[in-house]
C-alpha cells in the first residue's frame, strides 16, 4: 500500500473556524459598565467587495450599529476598483462618517480632513468621549479600512506597523508612502508601468479604468473627490428596487382543514371509481 500524502492539514481548517479566545477577549465587558456595549470594527473581504460593520455582542446576538460596504462607493464617485487599498480606505472613511453623524458626533469628532499619510489619535472632545471600536479582522489584515475609519474620526486602538510605508529597518512610518497608497498611487504606477511595457496586458487589466476614461494621472484627483463626497453625505441611501408584487415560493402551501378534506374526498372517488371500472372489466 502506498504512502497517502495529507494535502490539507488540520491548520488549513483552523483558519475558516471562529477563534472564540480572540472573541472573548473583543466581546468581553467590564460588569461596573452596566450593559454598556462593547464596539467592534468589524471588517471582512471578499474578491469584488469589502464589508466593513460596527457591530456589539448581546445575548440575543451580534448587534449591528451602522455598515458601510464598497460597492455603494459608485454613489460617491468611484466606479472601478472597488477591492484594493484605496477603495478599502474610502470603506472604512465612509463608515465612519456615517455611524458618527448616527451618534451626533460628526462635527466634533472629523478625524484628519487631510489625508497627508501620517498616523492620528483621535483626541477627546471638551464634553464627549470619541467614539471607540476595537478591529475585528478575518483572514485578512483589514487595518488599510481601519485607517479610514481612523481619519475619518473614530477611535481605533492601532499600530502603525501594519501601514503601507512603515519601515522595519528604520522604526518608522513613511507618511509620503502611506499618502500614495491611501491616494491610489499604486495603482497609477502600475498603469503607467502597463502602458509602457504591455499595452495588451494594459487594455485587459484596466479596461474598465479606459471605458470611464481615467487614466494614471488623474486617480489622485479621483479619490480626493471621493472623500470630499463622502464627508459631504454619508447617510444610506433609500433603495429605489420596487418590492415584488408576488413572492416566491419554495415549499408547498400549507393547505386549511376544508381544503384537506376536499382532497380526501376526491382521492377516495377516484380509488372508488377506478375499482368499479376494474370490476366491470372483469364481468365482461
Amino acid at each position: 500500500m502506498g504512502f497517502v500524502r495529507t494535502q490539507k492539514a488540520n491548520d488549513y481548517f483552523k483558519r475558516f473556524q471562529t477563534d472564540y479566545t480572540t472573541r472573548i477577549r473583543l466581546i468581553n465587558q467590564d460588569k461596573n459598565k452596566y450593559n454598556t456595549p462593547k464596539y467592534r470594527f468589524v471588517v471582512r473581504f471578499t474578491n469584488k467587495d469589502i464589508t466593513a460593520q460596527i457591530v456589539s455582542a448581546s445575548i440575543a446576538g451580534d448587534m449591528v450599529l451602522a455598515a458601510a460596504y464598497s460597492h455603494e462607493l459608485p454613489r460617491y464617485g468611484l466606479e472601478v476598483g472597488l477591492a484594493n487599498y484605496a477603495a478599502a480606505y474610502c470603506t472604512g472613511l465612509l463608515l465612519a462618517r456615517r455611524v458618527l453623524k448616527l451618534r451626533d458626533l460628526d462635527q466634533e469628532c472629523e478625524g484628519n480632513v487631510e489625508a497627508t499619510g501620517e498616523d492620528l489619535s483621535v483626541e477627546p472632545a471638551d464634553d464627549r468621549r470619541p467614539f471607540r471600536a476595537l478591529l475585528d479582522v478575518g483572514l485578512i489584515s483589514g487595518l488599510q479600512l481601519a485607517t479610514g475609519a481612523l481619519f475619518g474620526g473614530l477611535d481605533i486602538p492601532h499600530s502603525d506597523k501594519r501601514f503601507s510605508g512603515f519601515k522595519k529597518d528604520e522604526k518608522q512610518l513613511d507618511a509620503e508612502i502611506h499618502h500614495k497608497y491611501i491616494y491610489g498611487g499604486h495603482v497609477a504606477d502600475y498603469m503607467r508601468t502597463l502602458a509602457e511595457a504591455e499595452s495588451e496586458k494594459y487594455q485587459s487589466h484596466f479596461s474598465e479604468y479606459i471605458k470611464k476614461g481615467i487614466k494614471a494621472d488623474d486617480v489622485e484627483t479621483l479619490y480626493k473627490k471621493v472623500h470630499a463626497v463622502i464627508r459631504a453625505d454619508p447617510s444610506v441611501a433609500k433603495s429605489t428596487k420596487e418590492s415584488p408584487k408576488e413572492h416566491k415560493r419554495y415549499n408547498s402551501k400549507k393547505l386549511t382543514h376544508e381544503e384537506r378534506r376536499s382532497r380526501l374526498v376526491e382521492r377516495l372517488n377516484a380509488l372508488n371509481s377506478s375499482g368499479v371500472d376494474s370490476d366491470q372489466d372483469e364481468d365482461n
